[in-house]
């Protein structure tokens, strides 16, 4: 087996094990070596589960038998460490937890086994998922494998380094803010934020939430939509759901025709400006779109009015999520601590404002969305910075305003609760890749996907570096 095998896409692993050209135990063996060679210098698989082998075994025997492996039979998935997995460590991150094991599967979890899946691991996340950069006193920092120097991004960075060596073909996450777009475009990947619901999210600490949502991320758009078809719909644990129409993920895979697609292009919809190796790479793609059949019109877009808002409800998000904790804030880290007791402070009346916000940012979508069949805008304004930092210093050259502003384009699209992907969108002159976010109409994860994967197709980005070939 060759390393070319690694790096296939899910859809494809699948296909192969169901048709008996590979085994699942093959790729398994191929798959530690991957991890013993390059996790120790990555940092993104934190918890191995000692029956992976068992499991690929299991889906050989399936495959011998005549029997169906499942949709995802024998494709290698990473857990993020703030989703329970049966028997294994999950510490969410935070050394209050580090020694703390699962009882029981998540429900994206069980799903995932019931298609076939093998479940490998968890994957690094900052504390509770509450950070753009992967990082934790329990297990350290996550890599970028583009460059060891540079952040992965955050908080879905494990899963993300670990699909950009190879160590797993599909990884699931959490994104309220961008925690599987920021890493997603950090790392040459692509990851959904898909509509709140349509992944059931269960267990949760805060059962109501509509604004951070169960994700998926993987080498390839078509992997994403094969999942969907496994891990969405409503379970009667979750009070959020999505019904679903399976037949448009499995249309997905095929691609979509450019021919008559309208799509919005925005290049600062935070107002914050942009590095300009970034938007060069973001507007090749744009330009290749165009040149495709697609009409692309470029658009002012300014969701800037939005920030304090998200903030107000991000401030709500943390409390809601830590109320059982609240008395026990001086052992949480830094981060966490001071976004749980900015939550704290938070106002009725600026949450009462801050819903009134989100619902305007939704009626623009409303309105931008009977013109353009999607916006189009780059995931993130900065390419990746030293994983050493929390945070970038600079946006294009000018110091932020806050300390938060850089992920705005991605936190400001949460509020619509629309499907949003982060696909590669080419390399920078540095050689690191950058991401372009498709948003889409409500529930039009097919639609988002199926863009993403002509995307794929028309400006493909390689794949990381290795040090093992």
């Amino acid at each position: 087996m060759t390393d070319d095998v690694l790096l296939l896409g899910a859809a494809e692993q699948a296909r192969r094990i169901a048709a008996g050209e590979l085994r699942a135990a093959d790729l398994m063996r191929a798959t530690l070596d991957r991890v013993r060679l390059r996790n120790d210098e990555i940092n993104a698989l934190v918890t191995a589960a000692d029956t992976a082998m068992d499991q690929a075994r299991d889906v050989d025997a399936r495959v011998a038998a005549g029997e169906s492996p499942g949709p995802l039979g024998g494709v290698v998935a990473g857990i993020k460490d703030v989703t329970p997995v049966r028997a294994l460590r999950h510490t969410f991150g935070s050394s209050m937890y580090s020694d703390h094991v699962a009882k029981f599967d998540a429900v994206v979890v069980q799903r995932l086994r019931d298609a076939g899946a093998i479940i490998l691991g968890k994957t690094n996340t900052p504390e509770f998922a509450t950070g753009g950069n992967t990082f934790n006193e329990v297990f350290g920092a996550t890599r970028n494998p583009w460059n060891t120097a540079m952040s992965a991004g955050g908080s879905t960075g494990g899963g993300a380094a670990a699909l950009a060596t190879g160590m797993i073909g599909l990884a699931e996450g959490t994104d309220l803010g961008g925690s599987c777009r920021i890493p997603a475009s950090f790392c040459g990947v692509v990851g959904l934020r898909p509509t709140p619901g349509l992944i059931p999210t269960w267990p949760s600490d805060y059962p109501w939430d509509t604004m951070q949502v169960t994700g998926l991320m993987a080498r390839h758009a078509e992997d994403i939509a094969l999942a969907l078809q496994a891990v969405a719909g409503p379970s009667p644990l979750a009070p959020i759901g999505q019904s679903v129409d399976f037949r448009d993920f499995g249309e997905m895979i095929a691609g979509r025709p450019m021919a008559g697609l309208r799509l919005a292009y925005c290049k600062d919809i935070a107002g914050i400006g942009i590095d300009d190796e970034v938007e060069a790479a973001c507007r090749a793609t744009i330009d290749a779109l165009a040149d495709a059949g697609a009409n692309v019109e470029e658009i002012e877009f300014d969701l800037s009015f939005a920030r304090d808002a998200f903030l107000a409800l991000r401030g709500h998000w943390m409390v809601a999520q830590q109320a059982s904790r609240l008395d026990r804030l001086d052992e949480f880290g830094d981060n966490l601590r001071g976004n749980i007791e900015a939550g704290l402070a938070v106002a009725p009346e600026e949450l009462g404002k801050a819903e009134a916000t989100r619902g305007f940012v939704w009626d623009m979508f409303h309105r931008l969305l009977q013109q353009y069949d999607h916006l189009l805008t780059p995931t993130m304004a900065i390419p990746p910075f030293p994983v050493e930092e929390n945070y970038p210093q600079t946006i294009g050259g000018k110091p932020m305003d806050t300390y938060i502003d850089w992920v705005a384009p991605t936190f400001l699209l949460s509020l619509a609760g629309l499907p949003i992907a982060s696909v590669p969108a080419g390399l920078d002159a540095n050689g690191f890749p950058t991401g372009l976010q498709v948003v889409g109409p409500p529930a039009g994860e097919a639609q988002v996907l199926g863009l993403a994967a002509r995307i794929q197709e028309l400006r493909p980005v390689g794949t990381a570096p290795t040090t093992d070939s």
